[in-house]
């Protein structure tokens, strides 16, 4: 089983302080070491994810991994390259799907890590359907975010909420908090020790066994 070097976070701690070209041209033998762990790993990662969740077995750990090149051009911020690692394993066949299902999501970044998932501000059809799936099933979700190993893993879901409630719902909605939601996240912080420790492929794939409830949930509603 791979485990994440731990010279992954002295290469990302020194780009973080010379995020320019020059600087990772000279170390992109250093990046695609990094890279090429980081793929290995998150392909061990949903080797033990598919034991739950068959649903992602199609990918691989070069598809899920995000590219380091920051897209620019509507940001302030002109650093051209991301200062972490990140991966996510969802079941859509395409990646340009991957913001229309939920899946687990990992971030590895100097005194930045964590395990995550759920919905980030989902659009159209898809909120409406999570809205729906709520009104009609609302207890469902509510028993699965208030388990105990849940909260214990994750604490109470993330995100912003609407002020009103949402057209066509009423105010006197017993579930009026969760249709008010924006987003749908649940999120475990990591300190960056843990990650570099033999048994952390272990642990991500156990937090992410906690997390699939919340997803096959919001995913019910994609479909």
């Amino acid at each position: 089983m791979t485990a994440i070097a731990k010279d992954t976070f002295q290469f990302l701690t020194e780009l973080k302080a010379n995020n320019n070209k020059d600087w990772f041209t000279e170390n992109k033998p250093r990046y695609l070491v990094t890279k090429e762990n980081f793929e290995a790993f998150i392909d061990d990662l949903i080797k033990e994810i598919t034991k739950f969740d068959p649903s992602i077995a199609h990918h691989t750990g070069k598809g899920c991994v995000f590219r380091i090149y920051r897209d620019v051009r509507f940001s302030k911020d002109k650093s051209p390259y991301k200062t972490h690692m990140g991966a996510h394993i969802t079941s859509a066949l395409k990646k340009s799907d991957i913001h229309s299902r939920s899946g687990y999501y990992i971030h590895i970044g100097a005194g930045e890590c964590m395990l995550a998932g759920g919905a980030y501000m989902p659009q159209g059809d898809w909120i409406k359907a999570i809205r729906q799936e709520i009104d009609y099933n609302g207890d469902d979700l509510r028993s699965i975010i208030e388990n105990e190993k849940f909260k214990e893993t994750f604490g109470e879901l993330m995100g912003e909420s609407l002020k009103r409630p949402p057209k066509g719902y009423d105010a006197e909605h017993k579930h009026l908090d969760l249709l008010k939601r924006k987003s749908f996240l649940a999120q475990h912080s990591l300190v960056d020790k843990e990650v570099t420790q033999p048994d952390f492929l272990a642990k991500a794939a156990d937090v992410f066994k906690t997390l699939k409830p919340l997803g096959d949930f919001l995913n019910v509603a994609s479909k």
